[in-house]
């Protein structure tokens, strides 16, 4: 299983220096890439967001930069809002990403959990699930074709035209993001394509069936079933002791939920929700590094997972205390998981 994180690249959306606080967090961004490549952690995701919390819009950008001060991590967008984008420019962007990074990039593409990007960029909601099962199918005719003629109803048809670069992966990897719609997992698995679950609420075992859905639609296609790959996205947090890192992670992660509850309608969180959804089966991987890993492991029973992504740095998270969480991940919580699963410290690489 690839062990990895990933981000938004939260910033204070109500600060009076926004340009100077974005700058600060791109730098410290590409450190903790970095740093996880160098303590060796498979994978890195950075979500696509066009709000003033997230100085993300642009992740192709921010991982290219990183890409060049890495060795071996994958770099991933988590996720690529395909439906309000070009996939063109989708395609060409990450085929960039994957030479710089000498064939380490990948594409994880999904419909969004915010809607600013569509009247940002001229699209109608109403068109939401349209734009991405079409988009989705330019994208991948444009992954598998050098030269593309293609039509559908909301995007110009294509005629005859290449795209380039081409990456160096062939195929540049694709996954589908999914926010437990049973419905987009079950297209994911019926076009043979990996699928990743974003898990931020409720206890996490009863989210399992959907993978079985997930396989079973692959079956029914004639889909190769060694070619299916899952993932689980989830927050949480690591520190040198459990009581810390619930400490320490509870207020910058409480904040983004009750700002993002008060706009869809949710009731505020309080330290007693946060703490039960610490507990075994709750949707928070936090804790000491035995914690976190012994969590890891229990959940990969349950899914059978193929990769296990943390979202650590959320909210107003000081930096140093990223730094030192994603130390424990790579040094600590990682060689407990790769022994578990694999009787190898080490453990298998990541691999498209």
């Amino acid at each position: 299983m690839e062990l990895g994180l990933y981000t938004f690249a939260d910033v204070n959306p109500n600060s009076p220096r926004k340009g100077v606080d974005a700058a600060e967090r791109i730098r410290h961004l590409i450190e903790e890439i970095e740093l996880a490549d160098q303590v060796g952690l498979d994978v890195f995701g950075l979500g696509e967001h066009h709000r003033p919390d997230y100085v993300a819009s642009a992740p192709a950008v921010a991982l290219a930069a990183a890409a060049a001060r890495t060795k071996n991590i994958r770099l991933t967008s988590a996720v690529t809002v395909l439906s309000s984008d070009d996939p063109v420019r989708v395609f060409q962007q990450f085929a960039t990403l994957d030479l710089i990074s000498n064939g380490r990039a990948e594409i994880m593409a999904g419909r969004g959990s915010f809607i600013e990007s569509f009247p940002l960029f001229g699209y109608n909601l109403e068109d939401y699930d349209q734009l991405f099962e079409e988009k989705l199918d330019l994208l991948l005719a444009l992954r598998d074709n050098e030269v593309i003629t293609w039509k559908g109803e909301l995007h110009p048809p294509i005629h005859g035209r290449g795209v380039y670069p081409r990456p160096l992966q062939d195929p540049l990897p694709l996954w589908i993001a999914v926010g437990g719609t049973p419905q987009s997992v079950a297209r994911a698995g019926a076009l043979g394509l990996p699928v990743a679950l974003a898990i931020i609420g409720g206890e996490y075992p009863r989210f399992a069936p959907l993978f079985d859905l997930y396989r079973e639609a692959a079956r029914r296609a004639g889909q190769d079933a060694a070619k299916l790959k899952t993932s689980i996205n989830v927050h949480g947090f690591i520190a040198d002791t459990t009581e810390a890192a619930a400490d320490q992670f509870y207020g910058p992660q409480a904040e983004v939920m009750n700002r993002i509850g008060r706009e869809r309608g949710w009731g505020p969180t309080s330290r007693a929700h946060f703490d039960m959804a610490r507990g075994p089966t709750g949707n928070l991987f936090l804790g000491d590094p035995e914690r976190v890993a012994e969590k890891i492991v229990v959940a990969h029973k349950i899914f059978r997972n193929d990769r296990f992504l943390l979202q650590m740095a959320i909210g107003q998270m000081p930096h140093e205390q990223v730094m030192r969480g994603i130390e424990l991940y790579g040094t600590k919580v990682a060689p407990i998981v790769r022994k578990a699963l694999t009787g190898a410290s080490e453990g298998a690489k990541a691999t498209a």
